[in-house]
């Protein structure tokens, strides 16, 4: 496997940071969660466009119809993830929704295992579940025993289910097809997703203020181009469960931000989970790579003989 340009674990930390934001951009827009999803995507679609039409139109020719058929299903698995997660913010915090929409390694661990035979140590395997655990301590103060906040947990646990698929799905073809082919093929395929769902909900496209049409370019530019988009060039790099991990840090940054622009509390039990979380994550991350590093050794050894 080719080296990469930029460091890939640069590259996540960029991501996360940026998906952070998303939460927010979220909760200060007037728009319905279909339509919010659809502009964040179409957006995105249109700043990535000259650079698709300029390299990588040809690719799409070459793409064979397994990688087009799973590219389907990781395309309407993340519009649906868009969908449900953002309507989880209408009844529920910042902070519980953004926790539980992170939980993906629950998901990426059974579904590395059972679709990629992959193998984890037990301090890695450890280190998730404390990961986890940290997760549900941030959200412990916040959870409100209600039909309402409950539905808007539930939400967040099947856009997280969602969010893991389609990882899972682009872990496979991110291995044949270039990151921006992957991506924009992904997104026009949300997006087109997006619009029918709209369409069919009676959801208006339009007129909205003006403060809505930037949070929709915001979250195109920093969530999409500057997170997923990162995510999926790192699937090359990195499996599903290392990014899965490191996405837990989501809501450490989102109740900051939640703090200082909706003036959310930030309870103590946010500030314990955090500092489980990174502790964590950082175990976790050391031991994929040292584990990484052994298996481009074995495989250098046997390329050799």
């Amino acid at each position: 496997m080719q080296e990469p340009k930029f460091n890939p674990y640069a590259a996540l930390a960029i991501g996360v940071a940026s998906v952070s934001a998303s939460a927010i951009l979220v909760k200060v827009s007037s728009a319905s969660s279909g339509v919010i999803a659809f502009y964040r995507l179409l957006f995105t679609m249109l700043l990535m466009l000259p650079f698709f039409l300029l390299k990588n139109l040809p690719e799409l020719k070459v793409i064979n119809k397994k990688d087009l058929f799973l590219s389907i299903f990781a395309g309407i698995f993340l519009a649906f993830h868009f969908i449900l997660w953002f309507e989880s913010l209408d009844y529920t915090s910042v902070a519980s929704s953004t926790v539980l929409v992170t939980l993906q390694p629950l998901f990426a661990f059974a579904g590395a295992f059972l679709f990629f035979k992959e193998r984890f140590s037990i301090r890695a395997i450890i280190s998730g579940i404390v990961a986890v655990a940290g997760s549900l301590v941030i959200s412990w103060g916040d959870f409100q025993i209600s039909g309402l906040a409950l539905w808007g947990d539930i939400l967040s646990l099947i856009a997280c289910a969602l969010i893991t698929a389609y990882l899972l799905l682009g872990q496979s073809v991110r291995k044949r097809i270039s990151s921006t082919t992957y991506t924009f093929m992904v997104y026009g395929i949300s997006t087109v997703t997006l619009f029918l769902y709209v369409t069919i909900a009676g959801e208006s496209l339009g007129p909205y203020p003006t403060e809505d049409w930037i949070y929709f370019i915001l979250l195109a530019v920093f969530p999409n181009l500057l997170g997923h988009s990162l995510f999926n060039w790192s699937l090359k790099w990195l499996n599903t469960t290392t990014i899965s991990m490191a996405i837990l840090m989501e809501p450490v940054g989102a109740s900051i931000l939640a703090f200082f622009i909706l003036d959310e509390k930030i309870l103590w039990t946010q500030v314990v989970g955090g500092v489980v979380i990174i502790a964590s994550l950082i175990i976790f991350l050391k031991d994929e790579k040292k584990t990484k590093a052994a298996e481009n050794v074995m495989e250098k050894a046997a390329s050799s003989r």
